[in-house]
């Protein structure tokens, strides 16, 4: 296992990972592996969002796996990620829109909890009943909840994973008193379950399943809360009291947006990732049922589940922020790729006028974040632009007739998705993920 200084043995076909950070990613901290270029991550990840919000001991939100050392990867290269399956493997699991009540953090209640009885922060709790009140600190047993449901749910799904239904109150206190076992939580998991609160406000709704990973990306090169590693939620980074504050340059230079919350980062997706430390630092986690764009309630369905990866370092990267080729039936209908149809039409068009034969083009998606959605979308339009070797006007006109601007996560998160000139992705590696996933 590689140590801080990166040191590693002989790398392997497959890393299994049943490990979890403390929900802060740290470059310096060891990495599991290494993995060969070309090697497969398989793991167990832990429900994301709630179960790490209401454990105050966590310290950024989330329970992410411990990153995997890819070989061949440094700064300035990419990591291509393709996502060979996620199977959900909680049978319930509970959300719902938030508050943070007064007092329970310092500063932000994502990263630094705090006890307002005895003081203390990231303190050690356990669970005492069920409901909002059920979690309790160690130290002097008050009950801590630097989060609370202001209208929520408790969801179980069917054996084929395909549909959930939200349940009552009897039936959400019922879940409730086991709740580790409906939730699926892996052993090494350290969280309390949000089934535990048993939220029951919105009883009888069906809901569809359609998983996909709300973090998947590399290692950030400096310590930073994994629910933060990204540039919405890193904004409540700059400037904060606790142990984690930085500045707007350390966020921008050190974040890799692994957390982008993007429905389409699901099963049969390719992720380009870009590397900021030695080994990449590949983790996941934060898996949800199924979400609309925007996770417009704050939260969705977290879930836990089995996840296989397979990892290519690509050499040369362009930009500092992911790159998506989402399955076709995901791309927005005007960025989807041409028909034989539509291309016969476009070819007499260009011969009846003059026009050197149409240039081949392949979707692509380009991830933008920021403290809001406005600068997101500045700053996927100014990576797409780097990327391609293109002016932002070329972008915006491309996006406009050949794609569309989509919401991954309120405040901040937004995906610049159009079809791109395939030599333009070829000149900088990409082509070859566009024609595989797209068969062009």
């Amino acid at each position: 296992m590689p140590d801080g200084s990166h040191d590693k043995p002989t790398a392997r076909r497959s890393v299994v990972v049943s490990e979890f950070t403390n929900s802060v990613l740290d470059p310096a901290a060891p990495m599991l592996g290494p993995v060969e270029n070309g090697g497969t991550i398989i793991a167990n990840t832990a429900p994301g969002c709630w179960g790490p919000m209401i454990t105050p001991a966590l310290r950024g939100g989330h329970e992410v796996t411990t990153p995997v050392y890819i070989n061949g990867a440094e700064p300035g290269d990419a990591v291509a990620i393709r996502i060979r399956d996620i199977t959900v493997t909680s049978i319930a699991t509970a959300s719902g829109h938030d508050s943070s009540p007064a007092g329970f953090c310092l500063g932000d209640p994502y990263v630094a909890a705090r006890c307002p009885v005895c003081d203390t922060v990231w303190p050690e709790t356990h669970v005492e009943g069920i409901g909002q009140d059920a979690v309790k600190c160690d130290t002097c047993g008050n009950a801590v909840k630097p989060f609370e449901i202001v209208h929520g749910y408790t969801v179980t799904f069917d054996e084929t994973r395909a549909v959930g239904l939200t349940l009552p109150k009897a039936a959400a206190e019922s879940i409730a008193r086991d709740a580790n076992h409906y939730a699926a939580l892996p052993d090494g998991s350290r969280q309390h379950s949000i089934l535990t609160f048993a939220p029951s406000d919105m009883p009888g709704t069906i809901v569809r399943m359609r998983p996909f990973l709300g973090q998947l990306g590399t290692c950030p090169s400096m310590a930073m809360p994994d629910s933060h590693n990204a540039g919405d939620f890193g904004a409540f980074l700059v400037g904060a009291p606790h142990a984690y504050g930085i500045t707007p340059e350390q966020l921008a230079q050190h974040k890799t947006d692994g957390h982008m919350d993007i429905d389409a980062v699901r099963a049969g997706a390719i992720l380009v990732a870009p590397v900021k430390v030695p080994g990449a630092g590949v983790y996941m986690g934060d898996m949800h049922a199924g979400q609309g764009d925007g996770e417009i309630a704050g939260h969705t369905m977290d879930v836990a589940g089995s996840v296989t990866l397979q990892v290519e370092v690509v050499k040369t990267y362009p930009i500092d922020g992911p790159v998506l080729f989402p399955l076709e039936e995901d791309l927005p209908p005007m960025a989807r790729p041409f028909t034989a149809i539509e291309k016969a039409k476009a070819a007499r068009l260009a011969e009846k006028w003059g026009v050197a034969a149409p240039e081949p083009m392949a979707p692509v998606s380009v991830i933008g974040t920021a403290a809001n959605l406005n600068d997101a979308i500045l700053n996927g339009l100014e990576r797409a632009a780097k990327l391609l070797g293109m002016t932002v006007p070329e972008v915006r006109n491309r996006a406009t007739i050949n794609g569309a601007i989509e919401i991954g996560r309120a405040p901040g998160v937004i995906q610049v998705t159009f079809l791109a000139p395939l030599a333009r992705l070829d000149a900088v590696g990409l082509g070859g993920f566009a024609r595989e996933q797209y068969g062009l």
